[in-house]
């Protein structure tokens, strides 16, 4: 079976926000956007990698939340999604939001116009690249060793690799907020049926969980 390059858990508002703008190191989705609203389903779930107390919802919303790392042998982030510097790195010591024990526990392939030496936390190594979307996906590939991979975001990495034709799955979460100004995955999920399949599944939670795979 090919690698899939899928996009996983990817939240967004009722109206297709997913961050908002002028992000800093106290708000990481930038202003106007809670993450703690947007990714209530996710917490709420025993299989949540930062819950700290037993417990948690089982059924639907766990499903997703547990299968987030199920056969992922890379990652690709753009770089607002790694941390908020802009421009030359000013800051080597600074290693990103995700700090000693990161989430990705893969090689992960960090866009940026900016070299950096790649570093590793744990078992999550992070290389810093400049390419086209099909050469860091290549890249990305070989360091996954026959598994997917997976696009992490944000919002303009996700829709750079859309537009380029290299996403094979998505799973887009659509959770019961309205937010204000943002960046926006899309105007309406019925966009992208002219190249994807798409199923819409309801969760008691109150998110959608939308699928899309290829045509």
């Amino acid at each position: 079976m090919d690698q899939l390059l899928r996009v996983q858990n990817f939240t967004v508002s009722r109206n297709g926000v997913a961050a908002g703008e002028d992000q800093s190191l106290e708000r990481p989705f930038g202003h106007d956007v809670d993450p703690g609203r947007l990714f209530a389903w996710a917490g709420a779930t025993a299989s949540w990698p930062n819950r700290t107390e037993p417990g948690g919802t089982r059924g639907l919303d766990d499903y997703f939340a547990r299968d987030f790392s199920h056969n992922i042998g890379a990652e690709i982030m753009g770089r607002n999604k790694f941390g908020p510097q802009r421009g030359p790195w000013q800051d080597h010591e600074w290693q990103g939001w995700w700090g000693d024990e990161p989430p990705f526990r893969t090689p992960v392939f960090v866009l940026t116009h900016h070299a950096r030496p790649s570093f590793t936390l744990s078992d999550t190594t992070f290389h810093f690249v400049d390419g086209e979307p099909a050469t860091v996906l290549a890249q990305a590939r070989e360091a996954a060793q026959g598994k997917d991979v997976r696009l992490g975001g944000g919002v303009t990495t996700v829709r750079e690799f859309l537009d380029a034709g290299l996403v094979d799955t998505l799973h887009v979460v659509v959770a019961p907020v309205t937010l204000g100004s943002g960046l926006r995955l899309w105007d309406s999920p019925e966009h992208l049926l002219d190249r994807y399949h798409m199923e819409v599944v309801p969760s008691p939670s109150g998110v959608t969980h939308h699928l899309f795979w290829r045509r």
